[in-house]
Formats: structure tokens, C-alpha cells, sequence
């Protein structure tokens, strides 16, 4: 969606805060020893707080409030009974809805005990995403994002995922444009001025492909290596991109 009114703002920048108030409250309870449906229980009671909802739950039958992918599982993980340990990669993907407004965002948190590889893996997945928010203007083409992204991510030695990536959002979860983290020459897609999307570098420590495990949600690395996963909503301008999840 494009913003169009000042209603459209209030509401974008409503269930933003909620994402954003969500991601705090779960990065702070994501400690060896608890388990995924406990932190998605925590989500859940958050979004009731604030009248919000899961839109992965009401648009594709979710079974749970938010996703929380764990190691290898890059994204879509499904809480359950798994209980997190010293030196896990987990990754929590939040994206709600609230007065027919969707917004996105997602972090990695690397328990403590985490390798080497693991911290500048999530440290990598922040710096693609901020080199892609600063050629984000109007009148710049998506595929500048993508390039943005998988420049820096080839550079410390990392991979993207082709099969994954960002895209538009505000009234639904998933909307045009497609904003791939790759460079792809044929996308002429243009940003304009208070168009409304995600970008979310989904990045291994080893191969770029990718497999649906058998749950049909959950999306691993192929070669067991780990991944990481950085998202915010945000709407284009002239300017700096404004950042709709974020603090």
C-alpha cells in the first residue's frame, strides 16, 4: 500500500508499536531454558494488550501467534515444546494486525555460549539491512535494495536466500513489490513516495539453499548451517525511510 491520508499513518505507526513493543518483550524472555510456545504465549498476551492480532494466524492458519525459528530454520518456525539452549540462534519474526493495519519486523538473538560465526552472522543480517535502508529514497529502484543487501552480506563471507524476501505490506501481510536481496535487472519496480514495504535480509553461514521441512511451515538451510533474519516495516520518502518498527 501507499499512505494517503493521515489516518493511514496513525494506524501504520499503531500496530508498528505493537511489533515493536512484541519484538522487546520476546527478545527479553529469549533465555536458555524456555521454551518457543511459552515465548509465543508471551506474544500473544502483548497483542491483546493492545488489540492487536496475528496475521500469519488469521491469513494463512498459523498455529501460533508469532514465528521463532531456531539454528538452522531461517524462517516460519512453529513454537512448540522445543526449549532454547546456551548458544542457540533464534530468530523472532512478528507481524500483526490492528484496524485493518499490518505491520512486519523481525530480529536474531544469539544466546549466550553463541560461536563466533553465529554473532557475526545476526551482526551481518543488521548491517545488509541498514546498507539497504540508505539507497531506500523515492524514485530509486527496488532491485537497489536487493544489491545493497547482497553486497554486504557477500563481503563478510555470508549467503542470502534467493527463495526469500521482502515485500509490501499495510493492509495485508504480503503485497507488491517483491523486494528480493539479490540484484535482479528485470525488476523495473520503482519506489515511490509513502509506498509502505519490508526489507529483511534471510542470510546463512553456508549454502543459499533452502527446504521446507516436513511441518509444510518451517524453512531450513539446506546444509544445516545456521541463519539469521533482520526485518523492519518502513515507508519510503524523499528522505531517510521512516521506521515504522522500530523503537
Amino acid at each position: 500500500m501507499s499512505i494517503t491520508s493521515e489516518a493511514d499513518w496513525r494506524g501504520l505507526r499503531d500496530v508498528g508499536h505493537v511489533v515493536h513493543l512484541t519484538l522487546e518483550g520476546l527478545a527479553a524472555a529469549t533465555k536458555p531454558g524456555v521454551s518457543t510456545r511459552e515465548l509465543d504465549s508471551i506474544a500473544a498476551r502483548i497483542f491483546a494488550a493492545h488489540g492487536a492480532q496475528s496475521a500469519p494466524a488469521l491469513t494463512y492458519a498459523f498455529p501460533g501467534t508469532v514465528l521463532i525459528s531456531v539454528n538452522d530454520e531461517i524462517v516460519h518456525g512453529i513454537p512448540g515444546d522445543r526449549r532454547l539452549a546456551a548458544g542457540d540462534v533464534v530468530k523472532l519474526d512478528v507481524t500483526a494486525v490492528k484496524d485493518g493495519y499490518v505491520a512486519d519486523a523481525a530480529r536474531t538473538v544469539v544466546l549466550e555460549g553463541g560461536s563466533d560465526e553465529a554473532y557475526r552472522l545476526a551482526a551481518c543480517a543488521e548491517a545488509a539491512f541498514m546498507a539497504a535502508l540508505s539507497v531506500a529514497r523515492a524514485g530509486a529502484r527496488v532491485n537497489a535494495i536487493g544489491r545493497a543487501v547482497h553486497d554486504t552480506v557477500v563481503r563478510h563471507g555470508f549467503s542470502i536466500v534467493p527463495s526469500l524476501e521482502g515485500h509490501g505490506v499495510g493492509r495485508a501481510i504480503h503485497e507488491r513489490p517483491a523486494v528480493p536481496n539479490y540484484f535482479n535487472p528485470r525488476q523495473k519496480d520503482v519506489l515511490t513516495e509513502g509506498l509502505v514495504l519490508t526489507i529483511e535480509p534471510l542470510i546463512t553461514a553456508g549454502s543459499n539453499e533452502a527446504y521446507e521441512d516436513e511441518d509444510g511451515w518451517t524453512i531450513r538451510t539446506m546444509d544445516g548451517s545456521l541463519a539469521a533474519h533482520h526485518e523492519h516495516s518502513l515507508v519510503i520518502t524523499a528522505g531517510d525511510p521512516v521506521l515504522l518498527t522500530a523503537a
